[in-house]
Order: structure tokens, then C-alpha cells, then sequence
């Protein structure tokens, strides 16, 4: 096998790759040793290279799972080797059809079977001509690890619910099996790379075998077109933050561009972790939900995985399947067969299942010989104590029920615990007159979408059973509240499956009820399913995927921080961070400096429990305040009580209070109105509705000021503070309607105040005294941090276009993060504000230095 550095050298010789699929791309050999991703073997190593035009035309989906779509036998002839087939029942393989013609797919991923070390190469080599598919080899150590360690022992419990509370549930958490979790991560990208035109090519990453995929792949190709879908449930908050790696698997699931859920719960769930845990929040525009992670955009789909209508179809016709619906009508003759169908293990709930059976004939007698339960139970795909612990609970349970209601001619419970042909199974399901699927916590169980459309049958699977072809179709479904398909099901019996009593009435009354609710549920069921199959499926996430890689190209994309904290910033072409060198140099050569500076988020962090400024900020602003070409204003939405207290050490420092209600140009002067207020007695009707929503709101406190009332959730619980706060909104907004007042949201915040009263008037008096006085600003800097500091932004903007400013004044709006706004600056958080303008003071202390100072300094704002 030929490494990527020499095959390069080959086409450079032969001209020749190899080459697959319509459109004719080259690919790199396929190399074969599982290692590390390595920056300097790469060419696409480069985020530059993300740039690079592609001479592909085809769309081309690459799918990324844990194991390929792929059969593999070992021949039995002198010569060895291996046969290769697909593998029909994958899902990956069947959502091929919703991707359209002309898309091209590949394949990464693992093999079942071990492949010898010196077959790998000739095994990966076939792979790749005949099958297109990628394999991963990943040794059997590291597998073990991966896979029967931390994606079983870790992640699968607790995504279903289980909590290691001992070491015989689950485990404590092995920080080795996470370290070969990410090893096989790697390993896997490293796979993509190899086939992968990042402009061109989209990336389609299934389950939580691959969670830190789209951490690796964002770190090589910023702009990759990247989705992920969970196949199992996602937890809620209190379940997800005891894993310790919690905000590495978010952060990387965040790297994607659309992440898939199955249902609405999963989702919100996500969603709720996102906020809890990273402080990142969501917002609902136009029906799609979206996260704004650094400047990008992570879409959230929901939408349920769908069956192969085709397969089933084909698997119906079979005349194997006919042969075995006949020998099973003839053995279940004048018996109702309830059907379940599960894996042997601790989250299907079987012997729940089974235990409701057993209450359903003590309650019954008259179905003693006329129901029987036919139990099919695949084997578990994990492995340890608790898979043999739900074996033996299950066959213990069965011998007793077989026990107590055997009937000559009559086991109540027939048990399938071997191995089923695929057509076999499908027979199961057209004799069944209800299927039960009874799980206590799965994720997108097919099952009862197979069912429906068995039930629907063919004519000649009717004929056998004696059924008239123009009859209507029936079915029932019994299903567990806590599976990923009850919501689709509206028609089925929903269950909580840990009330034994209530299974079996549902039992009793999937077996009593009418024939023609049967046939209207049935009819409902069948229409849904039959149009939501798997091609629909796929084909709906990748039309998603590629609205949301919409704005890939006209993004300008960076990344920032090391191992699995790395992340993306994309920003606007005309958004970009605020070079300190640059404003230094503008400060500089100017002489008439407008300074606005918003004080929360700017002077403090956010996340600070103190609201008080530090020695260095006001340190800071002293010294900006003492040089003569300065005219520094601090905006707040405080009050000037506690704003005259904190600055009194700043005499030449302007202060608006209350968000400009109230205005004073230095430390000597008076304060003034900003705008003049008839009364404030809408209060006294906000103010009652305010502490009803703090009494039921826990960490919520009011604020009282002169010209406003504001309510403070910031240390509420962050989804019910959140609730609260849209609830308080929509009542005042009610009940001030007719008042000369706005209410409004901000961070943790819902604010009362005079119409009017905004940073907006600030900027806009600082600028007109100044053209007043003849003193047109040749530099202007306006930091903020949030939506009421863009009225600000606004006016400052606006002003470059009228007669405000000097003609070649240098304007510097800036906001803090990267998120949309009127501001063209930005920069990422409060220590970098301050370190921005600690430059423009050292810049002044100096120039202090080598030019005589004014002493008188100039008052820009009148007191009249």
C-alpha cells in the first residue's frame, strides 16, 4: 500500500489515482495504520486550504458511522481471503435513496470482523473500488476500549437514564476508556481526510460512537459542510452533567453545522445542557431553531428516522415469507398473538413485558388458551453482567408463566431467543394482531413501523391467511411513552411501562377493541409511515444541511483553542476584531476624541458576582479623562447614586446614569435630565405585577430607579427564569399599553422605562455639543456589550454620513463577542477591552510626556 506522500509523487510521474463514482475525483490511496491526526502530513491542514476552488462538479456525501454498510465472510477455499456484500438491513446503506442520483456517497468506517494486519491493505483496497467505502481499522485493544468500554459502559447507560451509582451499574468513570474514545475519534477523521473535497463535499456523522468527530474535522477544514444525528436518546440536564467529559462532548457536538434529533424531548433536552453547562442559548426563527455558537449558526433538527418501504415490500413477496405466515397460522390456529420484539438487554423492558402478560391472564381467565405472547429476543449488542442478569430474569419468568397457564396444546409465552431470518421475523408480524413494544427508555425503535407494513400485507400473503382482498387492513400498537416513535404514533395504546397493571389493561384493550377502530388506527399509522420512510428522512437532513451550510462562503472563519475546546469564530466579511495597534495609531494623530464607554460587560465581566469596578479599570479611565484631546463618557443603566459613588475618584470623567435619563459632563457639574418626564405612577401598576413574578420566581430581585424598574433573574434557575421572563414581558406589555413607557428584555434582565430614554441620546448630545463648540471629533470609540448599547452604535454610525464628525474622523464602533450588530468591531471580553484601552491611556501618558499640558480642560456639555 502506497502512503499519501509517495502516491502524490506517483501522479506526478503516471498522472494516474485511483478514481471512482460519475464525477470523477481523485482520491489519495487508502492508508491502512490507525494513528494520530498529524498537522504537518495533511495538505488540507491548512485552514487556507479550506479556500482552495475544487474541480468537482457532483455533490458528494461522505457518511461517517461506527460500522460500514458492509457483510463480511471469510472464504473457505486454499487461497483465503475474504467475500464482501452489503448489508441491506444498515441504515446507512438505506438512506442512500433519499439523497437523489446524483449524489455521490462514501463510507467510513469500522469492519466487524478483525482483519488481519497483512490483509488490510488489499481489504481496504477492494473496499474502496467496489463499495466505496473507507475502513477504519482499529486495533482490537483499542476497539475494546472504545466500544465495549466507554460507548457501553459510559455513554449508552447514561443516555438511557442509568447513573453509575455503583460499580456494578455501569462503572466509575474510566478516564482510559475516554482516552481511546477520542483515539478511535481520531482515527476515524483521519479516514475522512483521505477522500474529503471540504469545499465541495458534505459530511454526514451518525451516533454517539462519534460525538468528538466534528471537533477533529472543524480543526482541519474550518468551512466543512458538517451534520450530526443522535440515534438514542439524549438525557436531560440532571442525567447528562454527571459525565464527567460533559462540556467536551457539547462542544464538540457544537462544531457540526445541523445536529438531528429524533423527538422534541431529545432536543430540548440538548438544548437545555447547551444552556446550562455552556451558557450558550437558543432562539426559534421561521420554524428552525438555531444555536449562535461564535458567530455560527448550529441548526437543530427533529424529525424521526423513517423504514425501507422498499426492503419490506421485497421481504414480503419473498416466497419464503409466505411459506412461514402458512406454518404459523397453522400453529397459532384459533390464538391471538400478541407480538414483541426486542434486544436482550436492560432498557427493553422485556420481563416488565412479560409481567403484564402473567397480570393480563390472573385478571382474565377467558383469554387462558386463546392469547399467547411470542416474545423474539436478538441478542444483546452489549456484553456483562447486566445483559446475563436480564437473561436469566427473563427465562425464570417465562418457565413460571408456561408453568402456572400451560393448556394441552397451549405455552402462553413462546420465547425466541436464536438467531431470526429477517423474512421469518417479517412473518411474526403478519400473524400478530397487536405488537407490543414496551421499552423503558429507547431511542428511534423501529419496530412498530415495520409492523404497520406487514399488516398492510399483499394479496397473496392475504390469500394464505384467508383474507378477502378488497377486506380493510387492521392493526394495534401497545408502545412505551419512553421510546423516540410514541410521538408519531398518535394512534397506538401509549404505556408508562413500569405499571405493570396498566400494560395489561392496554393489553386487554388492544384485544377488545372494535374492528373498525382497528382498521382507523391502522389506516392512520399506514399513512404515515409509508411517507415517512427513510429516504424522506435523509432527504429532509440534507436539504437542512445545506441551508445551513448556506453562508459557509461568504463567512470569514478562523479557529481558536486547543484539544477538544477547539471552535470556530465565522464572522461577516465587514465584522472583524478591533486590532489594538490600529486604534493606537488613529488615537495617536487625532486631537478631539469622543470616548463612550458602556460600564456592565465592558469595565466588569458578566460572570462577576461583584458589580464594583476594580482598581485598573478606574485607573484607567483617569488617565484617558486627563488628557486634554479626551472627552470620556461612562453609560450605565445604574443608578447615580451608586455610579457618583464608584467614580468619584474620576473628576474629568462624564457619566450618564439610567441609561441617559440622567447625564453629568464631569465630576463639578450637576446632574441633568436627559429627557424631561411628565410623572412616573405607571410604577405603581408595574411595579405589583414585578413582585408577583419575583415571589414565584426564585433568585429574582426587583431593582427600583428614579426613571425605571427592572427585573433581575440572573441568578434564577436559567430555563424557568427565562419562562418567567417572557410571561413578565407579555403582561406588562399588557397592562402599560396605554402608557408612555417601553418595556423590554435583556440579558437576565426585563426593564420598565420612559419612552425615549436610551444610550442613543447620549452619543447624540456628546456630538451635537461638540459641533456646537465648533470641535468636530476627529476619533470616536463607543464600546458596549448588549442591544441597548446599538442605539448607540446607531447614532455613531449615522453620524459618519452627516456633518457630526469630522470629514476624516475614525470611527470605532465595538461591540464585546461575536454576534449580530450595528457595531463593525469586535472584541471577544472584558480583559481585552480593558487591555485595548490601557494602550490608548499609555498612549496619552506619553504624549503627556513630550507636550506641555493644557490645565484647563474643555467642557463639552453645557449645564443649561
Amino acid at each position: 500500500m502506497v502512503s499519501r506522500s509517495y502516491s502524490n509523487l506517483l501522479e506526478l510521474t503516471s498522472g494516474e489515482s485511483p478514481t471512482f463514482g460519475r464525477g470523477g475525483k481523485k482520491f489519495s490511496r487508502v492508508a491502512t495504520v490507525a494513528g494520530v491526526l498529524s498537522e504537518l502530513d495533511d495538505e488540507y491542514s491548512n485552514s487556507a486550504a479550506s479556500d482552495a476552488p475544487s474541480s468537482v462538479s457532483q455533490e458528494r456525501m461522505i457518511i461517517v458511522g461506527n460500522q460500514l454498510p458492509i457483510r463480511a465472510h471469510r472464504r473457505s477455499d486454499e487461497e483465503g481471503g475474504w467475500n464482501f456484500s452489503w448489508d441491506e438491513d444498515s441504515l446507512l446503506l438505506q438512506l442512500k435513496d433519499g439523497l437523489g442520483e446524483d449524489v455521490e456517497v462514501i463510507y467510513v468506517g469500522s469492519l466487524k470482523e478483525e482483519i488481519d494486519p497483512r490483509e488490510q491493505e488489499d481489504v481496504a483496497q477492494t473496499l474502496l473500488e467496489t463499495f466505496k467505502c473507507v475502513p477504519a481499522f482499529i486495533p482490537p485493544e483499542l476497539f475494546s476500549k472504545f466500544y465495549h468500554g466507554f460507548c457501553k459502559q459510559h455513554l449508552w447507560p447514561l443516555f438511557h437514564y442509568m447513573l453509575p451509582l455503583s460499580p456494578d451499574l455501569g462503572g466509575r468513570f474510566d478516564r482510559s476508556l475516554w482516552q481511546a474514545y477520542v483515539s478511535v475519534n481520531k482515527i476515524f477523521a483521519d479516514k475522512v481526510m483521505e477522500v474529503i473535497s471540504p469545499d465541495d463535499d458534505f459530511v454526514w456523522v451518525h451516533d454517539y460512537h462519534l460525538m468528538v468527530l466534528p471537533t477533529f474535522l472543524r480543526k482541519r477544514f474550518n468551512r466543512v459542510k458538517l451534520g450530526f444525528f443522535l440515534h438514542s436518546p439524549f438525557p436531560s440536564s440532571e442525567i447528562y452533567r454527571t459525565l464527567p467529559v460533559r462540556d467536551e462532548l457539547l462542544r464538540a457536538l457544537l462544531n457540526s453545522d445541523l445536529i438531528g434529533f429524533h423527538t422534541f424531548d431529545y432536543a430540548r433536552h440538548f438544548l437545555s445542557c447547551c444552556s446550562r453547562m455552556l451558557g450558550v442559548s437558543h432562539q426559534s426563527k421561521r420554524g428552525h431553531i438555531g444555536i449562535e455558537y461564535y458567530g455560527r449558526t448550529v441548526s437543530i433538527k427533529i424529525l424521526p428516522v423513517g423504514i425501507h418501504m422498499g426492503q419490506l415490500r421485497s421481504v414480503l413477496d419473498l416466497p419464503e415469507t409466505e411459506s412461514k405466515v402458512a406454518d404459523l397460522r397453522d400453529q397459532f390456529k384459533g390464538q391471538t398473538v400478541l407480538l414483541g420484539v426486542d434486544d436482550m438487554d436492560i432498557f427493553k423492558g422485556i420481563s416488565l413485558k412479560l409481567l403484564a402478560f402473567e397480570q393480563l391472564l390472573i385478571q382474565h381467565p377467558d383469554k387462558r388458551g386463546k392469547v399467547v405472547l411470542v416474545q423474539i429476543a436478538n441478542p444483546a449488542r452489549g456484553r456483562g453482567k447486566d445483559v446475563q442478569e436480564v437473561q436469566s430474569e427473563t427465562f425464570a419468568t417465562v418457565s413460571r408463566i408456561n408453568q402456572t397457564f400451560k393448556q394441552p396444546g397451549y405455552d402462553p409465552v413462546v420465547l425466541i431467543d436464536t438467531p431470526l431470518q429477517f423474512y421469518e421475523r417479517i412473518a411474526y408480524y403478519v400473524v400478530a394482531e397487536c405488537c407490543l413494544v414496551t421499552a423503558v427508555r429507547d431511542g428511534m425503535n423501529l419496530i412498530p413501523y415495520e409492523y404497520v407494513i406487514c399488516r398492510q400485507g399483499t394479496e397473496k400473503l392475504d390469500g394464505t391467511l384467508g383474507l378477502s382482498p378488497s377486506a380493510q387492513k387492521k392493526s394495534m400498537l401497545v408502545v412505551s411513552e419512553f421510546i423516540g416513535c410514541s410521538p408519531s404514533l398518535s394512534g397506538a395504546i401509549r404505556v408508562n411501562p413500569w405499571n405493570i397493571d396498566a400494560v395489561a389493561d392496554a393489553m386487554d384493550s388492544a384485544l377488545i377493541v372494535s374492528e373498525a377502530e382497528k382498521q382507523l388506527r391502522h389506516e392512520k399509522h399506514y399513512r404515515y409511515v409509508s411517507t415517512h420512510d427513510v429516504a424522506y428522512w435523509a432527504h429532509s437532513f440534507l436539504q437542512d444541511l445545506e441551508r445551513a451550510c448556506r453562508e459557509h462562503v461568504r463567512r470569514r472563519c478562523w479557529g481558536i483553542g486547543f484539544g477538544l475546546g477547539f471552535r470556530v469564530i465565522a464572522l461577516d466579511p465587514n465584522f472583524r476584531k478591533l486590532s489594538l495597534e490600529h486604534i493606537v495609531s488613529a488615537y495617536k494623530r487625532t486631537k478631539n476624541r469622543a470616548i463612550l464607554l458602556d460600564y456592565d460587560g465592558i469595565m466588569i465581566p458578566q460572570s462577576s458576582i461583584s458589580t464594583t469596578p476594580n482598581p485598573e479599570a478606574v485607573s484607567i479611565l483617569n488617565s484617558l479623562c486627563k488628557d486634554p484631546k479626551n472627552v470620556v463618557f461612562l453609560v450605565s443603566g445604574k443608578d447615580k447614586v451608586t455610579l457618583t459613588d464608584w467614580f468619584s475618584s474620576c473628576e474629568n470623567l462624564g457619566i450618564a446614569a439610567e441609561h441617559g435619563y440622567f447625564v453629568r459632563p464631569n465630576h463639578e457639574a450637576e446632574w441633568e435630565i436627559g429627557i424631561a418626564v411628565p410623572d412616573f405612577y405607571w410604577k405603581q401598576i408595574a411595579e405589583p405585577v414585578m413582585q408577583l413574578y419575583t415571589e414565584t420566581t426564585d433568585g429574582s430581585t426587583i431593582e427600583t430607579k428614579e426613571s425605571a424598574l427592572v427585573w433581575n433573574y440572573q441568578y434564577a434557575d436559567p430555563d424557568f427564569g427565562s419562562c418567567q421572563a417572557k410571561e413578565l414581558l407579555d403582561h406588562l406589555e399588557s397592562v402599560l399599553a396605554n402608557e408612555p413607557v417601553s418595556v423590554k428584555g435583556g440579558p437576565h434582565i426585563v426593564e420598565v422605562k420612559p419612552q425615549g430614554v436610551n444610550k442613543g441620546l447620549v452619543a447624540e448630545r456628546l456630538l451635537v455639543t461638540m459641533q456646537e463648540k465648533s470641535m468636530l471629533p476627529d476619533f470616536v470609540l463607543c464600546i458596549g456589550d448588549d442591544r441597548s448599547d446599538e442605539d448607540m452604535f446607531e447614532v455613531i454610525m449615522s453620524a459618519m454620513a452627516g456633518s457630526s464628525l469630522s470629514p476624516v474622523a475614525e470611527v470605532f464602533a465595538c461591540t464585546v463577542g461575536q454576534k449580530p450588530s450595528k457595531a463593525k468591531y469586535y472584541l471577544e471580553d472584558s480583559v481585552e477591552i480593558l487591555r485595548m484601552l490601557q494602550g490608548l491611556a499609555s498612549a496619552s501618558d506619553h504624549s503627556s510626556k513630550n507636550v506641555s499640558q493644557n490645565t484647563s480642560r474643555r467642557v463639552i456639555i453645557d449645564r443649561d
